[in-house]
Parts: structure tokens; sequence; C-alpha cells
């Protein structure tokens, strides 16, 4: 996937520089050239004989190398690369990234490069949320920087939250996106996720459990792919990923708006747990307890994206794909929600409280096409969201 390219790989000081060295080890698996820069902080976890054996190349560390920067060796190496990778990428040296800081090798090959520049963030929770770290971020990517994770879980320090470095093979996906060098390169992908939320008064709203983890793991999953992903989102748990354009929605209707706006495009993937019903007539008041006893809801039936989409006669999607969570007789249900909705496949799971599938890590589903039902076992939301990221575009390009 990464035949002939050549990556500059940036080693920040942290726990996680481990993880860079099994990344070395992935990127020329995948064909490509890497040339590694340590920092003096990097030297602290991993030391430059591990990296340089790995990578195969000698290991760039001083800005003041007379022998190199007797020919501006530190612009040559910085404009040489396809793309600069920051792994990991830590608290400081994103913030002299972000100042323009030139102090050291990294930042200054980071401030004299006209190469694209991927970061791997790695740094304790409380780091990442402060409001300086994020004041950070917003200008790296106002700046054209694009990010992978950081995830969330337990840290070395025993904390536990989002600043775990992404993993070897999250960032390989990552720089094939940015690279555009993946089977979906071209392509436009239509992703929404998460719940919708309808109003009954301006505190009260009718929702459901989905979190959104499922659709935004395969809106990443897709970007991975080197996709165009829009990616509309109802109130999700999940914050939605990096490298993907983002359109955030509360309602049924706002999400039916949000698609038509989106379209045409290559494929629709409608992941999201709409809300079938909404109250007919909102208060704009909060309603009140009253004597009279309960109020009186009346409803309607919300848009029904997936069928209005699967059954355009002009610009429909060459593949859609909707979604159905059921609590009992799945496949049944799902076969019958595919030829009512009209749309491609169906991808069905069993959301019944004793599963632990909706608002948990892993899922068990049951692709649903005019084959039949084809039965995946329980993984990951993440490995699910790449095995269909898969399908769809050996589906598209063969």
């Amino acid at each position: 996937m990464l035949a002939d390219k050549h990556i500059l790989l940036i080693i920040g000081g942290g726990i996680a520089a481990y993880k860079s060295l099994d990344l070395i080890r992935r990127l020329q698996d995948q064909g490509a050239r890497v040339t590694p820069v340590l920092t003096r902080a990097g030297e602290e976890f991993v030391t430059p004989l591990s990296v340089s054996a790995l990578a195969g190349a000698g290991v760039h560390r001083d800005l003041f190398d007379l022998t190199s920067e007797a020919e501006m060796g530190h612009i040559q190496l910085s404009r040489s690369a396809d793309l600069l990778v920051v792994a990991p990428a830590t608290a400081d040296l994103m913030a002299k990234m972000a100042q323009g800081l030139a102090n050291d090798l990294a930042s200054t090959l980071l401030l004299a490069t006209d190469t694209p520049v991927l970061v791997a963030p790695a740094m304790n929770v409380r780091m990442w949320e402060h409001p300086a770290t994020q004041r950070n971020i917003k200008t790296l990517k106002s700046d054209g920087v694009t990010f992978v994770g950081p995830n969330a879980g337990a840290m070395a320090c025993g904390e536990f939250g989002p600043g775990r470095m992404a993993e070897p093979d999250e960032i390989v996906a990552a720089i094939g996106a940015a690279l555009k060098d993946g089977p979906l390169n071209g392509k436009r992908i239509l992703v929404t996720s998460g719940p919708t939320h309808e109003p009954i008064d301006p505190v009260r709203y009718i929702a459901n459990r989905s979190s959104g983890a499922q659709g935004a793991a395969l809106a990443a999953a897709l970007r991975d792919l080197g996709a165009e992903v829009v990616f509309v989102t109802g109130p999700a748990d999940v914050p939605p990923p990096s490298g993907v354009d983002v359109v955030p929605v509360q309602s049924a209707q706002q999400m039916s708006d949000a698609v038509e706006a989106a379209l045409p495009v290559d494929v629709g993937v409608f992941a999201a747990a709409v809300a079938d019903w909404r109250v007919a007539s909102a208060s704009d008041k909060k309603l009140k307890k009253s004597r009279d006893g309960l109020p009186t809801l009346a409803f309607a039936e919300n848009p029904d994206i997936l069928k209005r989409v699967s059954h355009m006669t002009q610009g429909r999607p060459g593949l859609v794909v909707g979604f159905a969570a059921e609590t009992d007789d799945v496949i049944n249900h799902a076969t019958a929600k595919r030829l009512r909705k009209g749309c491609d496949w169906i991808v069905a799971n069993d959301v019944s409280p004793a599963t632990g599938i909706m608002g948990g890590s892993e899922n068990a589903v049951v692709l649903i096409s005019e084959d039949g039902a084809e039965e995946w076992p329980r993984m990951g939301k993440t490995q699910v969201a790449r095995q269909l990221a898969d399908r769809i575009a050996a589906a598209l390009v063969g």
C-alpha cells in the first residue's frame, strides 16, 4: 500500500515511543522507506541503536551536525519525504509546532517543511484536556496538520482517559489515507451515526441508547482507505474521528436535511439510530405538573432517511448500506427491513441488554444482502468497521 513512499518519522519523548519501533516495522512491511529522527527526550525511552537497526538507516538526532548542515541538511531532510509523521507527539512538541518554535532538530524540521504532517498524540489525560493543549490542537488543525488518535484507555501513570497513542496499525492506515494511497481514493462516502434527540420541550427529549461508536469507527476506517468521508452525527457519546467532514445535528429532520445537502456520494452508510417518531408539537416552554393529570403527547413520524435515499431515481449512491438494531429474530427482521427500505445491504445486530453491545466496545453483526445472511464473529467495533470498509472497497473497486 505504501510502496516507494518515504516517511520521515519523528519520535518524541514518551513511554509510547516503544510503539514507534513496531510502527517502523509495519511501514517497511507496506513497502515504505523510513527515515527516523529521535528527540533527546525520545532517547530516554528508545535507543538510537534499536531505531537505526529497525529502520536500516542512520538516526538523525542533532540539529548542529556540521557535516549535514554545511549543505543545510535540515532543509533537505524536511522536504525529501512524502510525509512527516510525529509519533509519539508529546504536548511539548505539539506546543512548539503550534507556536512555530525551532530550537532542536525535530521542531526545526517541522517548521521548515512544505510536506504534509501527521501527528499521533500521546500524553497524560489531564495534559490532553488542558485548554492550552486544546488551543494548540485547534491551531495545528487549522494549519493543515492531520491527527490520528489519541485513544482512550489506561495509561502508564495509572490514570484513564484519552491520551494513549494510536496503535501502529491505526497509524499506518492514517498514513495511507494522508497519502491518498488507499483503494477508496477519489470516492466520496456519507456516514450517519449516533442517536437523534427529538425535543419534547426545551429541557426534555426522546432519544435512544446509541453511543455512536460503530459509526465513528466506520467513518475512520473508510477515511483510512482513502475515501473522502462526510460524517453526519447526532449527539453521540463518542467523538467524531479526525480527517473527516463532520456535520453535527440533533434531530432526525436535521439529519435528513444534512444528508440531502451531502449528496451526491458514491456510497451511503446509514449507521445512525434515528428516532422513528417525534413530538408533533414540541412545547417552547418547560411542561409542568398539573392537577389535571399527565400531559398528552401527540406523535408524528420522522423522515425515513434510508428509504428515501434507497429509492432515489436520480443520483442514488452506487451502494446504500443500512443498519438494523434488533432484540429478537435478528436475521428475519433485518432481511425484511432490507426489502422494505430498498437498500443494498443491511448490517444487523442484536442489541438486547444481555449482549452488552449497545454502548459497549464490541459488536456481533450479520451482513444481509441479496446473497443472503453472512454472520460475523463477535469482535471489537473497530475491527467490525475495518472489515465492513474492506467489503465496501471490494464492492466498489473489485
